[in-house]
């Protein structure tokens, strides 16, 4: 009498399994720092600072092309 053999089972990776939330956590943080800075930016820019840098680098740049 001869078995069949038994369909060959599906082995998972162990050590990818560990690593299943990784890529959603590497999001997480890089979406947290992306927030920070864009508020960071916001603050600076948005005070008398940010007024001042944008209006020397605006004149800086038109001075540059001859029109200002």
């Amino acid at each position: 009498m001869t078995r069949t053999p038994l369909p060959a089972r599906r082995v998972r990776d162990r050590s990818r399994s560990r690593e299943d939330g990784i890529t959603t956590a590497e999001y997480a943080v890089g979406t947290a720092a992306g927030a920070g800075l864009a508020g960071l930016l916001y603050k600076m820019l948005s005070g008398g600072f940010g007024n001042e840098l944008l209006t020397t680098l605006f004149d800086h740049v038109l001075g540059l092309l001859g029109i200002g």
